[in-house]
C-alpha cells in the first residue's frame, strides 16, 4: 500500500473517530449547560479552532492558494447558516430524550435526507445501490424512534435527532454549491456565525449559563468534533477520493454507538442490536455509491453531529 493511501485511510479514520466524540460527551454537558447554548458553543468552538489554523498557516508562510466565497454564493451561505442553526438545536433536544448510543446511530439517517433532497430538490440521479442502502438505514431509524416492540410508541427524542438529520442533509445540498470554494473558510463562516445565532436564540429563550466552566469544555468539544474532523476529512479526500473516504468515515456512528455504551452503561436491548445490523448494511451499500459520496460526504463541511 502507497504511504499517500495508509495517510489518507489514517485521516480519514481519524476524521470519523473525532465526530464520534459528538454524542456521548454533549450528552454529559448537557446536565450543565441548556441545548441551545451548547450548540452555539459547540459551533464557535469549531469556527475559533479553524480562525486559529488560519493564522497558524499564515504565519508560518503556508497560507494556501483556495478560492475564497464571493458575493455569487451568498444565497446558499445564508441557508448553511441558518440550517446549521436549526440542526444542532434538534439534536440536542433529541439527546435530552433519548440514548446517546441511539443518537449515534439515527446521524446516519442524514445520508438518506441528503440523497432524497438531493433527487427531490436539486434533481440529481440516484442509483438502485443507494436506493437500497436507503431502505436499510430506513428500517434502521423505524426501529430506533420506538420505544419497544410492544408499544409501538414514538420515541420523541429519536424524532428530533430525525428532523436535525433532515437539516443537515438541506445543509450538505446548499453547501454542494460551495464545494469548490477553501473547505476551511467554510467551516469558520459556519461555525462562528451558526454558533452565535444559537447563542442569541438561546438567551432569547431564556436559558442562562450556570456554570462558567462549560463554555470552555463545549468550545473544546466542538472544535475537535466539529472542526477538526471535517479538517482532516478535507485532507483525506483529497488523498483518497470522495468515494472511498466515505467508506472509511462510515464508520462515525458506530464509534460513536460503542463510546456511549462504554461511558453511560446502556446495555442494548434487542431493538438496538437488530438496528445496528440494519444500519452497518445500509451505511455500508450507501457509502459504496459514488453519486452519494460526492453529494454527501465531498460537500459535508459537517460541524455536526451527533
Amino acid at each position: 500500500m502507497k504511504p499517500n493511501i495508509r495517510h489518507g485511510i489514517f485521516l480519514a479514520i481519524l476524521a470519523a473517530a473525532l465526530y464520534a466524540l459528538n454524542s456521548p460527551f454533549s450528552k454529559l454537558l448537557l446536565s450543565y449547560l441548556p441545548s441551545t447554548l451548547m450548540a452555539g458553543f459547540l459551533y464557535i468552538g469549531a469556527g475559533l479552532g479553524m480562525v486559529t489554523i488560519f493564522l497558524i498557516r499564515r504565519i508560518s508562510g503556508h497560507p494556501g492558494n483556495e478560492a475564497s466565497l464571493t458575493k455569487k454564493e451568498f444565497p446558499y451561505t445564508i441557508a448553511m447558516i441558518l440550517l446549521d442553526i436549526a440542526a444542532p438545536i434538534c439534536l440536542l433536544f433529541g439527546l435530552e430524550k433519548t440514548t446517546a448510543a441511539n443518537a449515534s446511530l439515527l446521524n446516519n439517517f442524514e445520508i438518506v435526507a441528503t440523497a432524497v433532497i438531493a433527487l427531490v430538490i436539486f434533481k440529481e440521479a440516484i442509483s438502485s445501490r443507494l436506493w437500497l442502502g436507503i431502505l436499510f438505514v430506513t428500517a434502521s431509524c423505524a426501529l430506533l424512534s420506538m420505544e419497544d416492540i410492544a408499544s409501538f410508541q414514538f420515541n420523541s427524542g429519536s424524532l428530533f435527532v430525525l428532523l436535525a438529520c433532515v437539516c443537515w442533509g438541506l445543509e450538505n445540498n446548499c453547501t454542494r454549491k460551495l464545494s469548490a470554494k477553501d473547505p476551511l473558510q467554510i467551516v469558520m463562516v459556519k461555525g462562528i456565525f451558526s454558533g452565535t445565532g444559537s447563542v442569541v436564540i438561546g438567551l432569547i429563550c431564556g436559558e442562562r449559563i450556570l456554570y462558567l466552566w462549560t463554555i470552555p469544555v463545549a468550545l473544546f468539544i466542538g472544535f475537535v468534533a466539529y472542526g477538526l474532523s471535517i479538517y482532516f476529512y478535507v485532507y483525506a479526500q483529497r488523498l483518497l477520493g470522495a468515494a472511498r473516504t466515505s467508506a472509511y468515515y462510515a464508520v462515525a456512528p458506530f464509534i460513536g454507538a460503542f463510546l456511549s455504551l462504554l461511558i453511560f452503561r446502556e446495555m442494548p436491548g434487542i431493538l438496538f442490536i437488530a438496528a445496528l445490523c440494519l444500519m452497518i448494511i445500509g451505511a455500508w451499500l450507501s457509502s459504496q455509491d459514488k453519486p452519494l459520496a460526492e453529494t454527501f460526504h465531498r460537500n459535508q463541511n459537517r460541524l455536526r453531529s451527533s
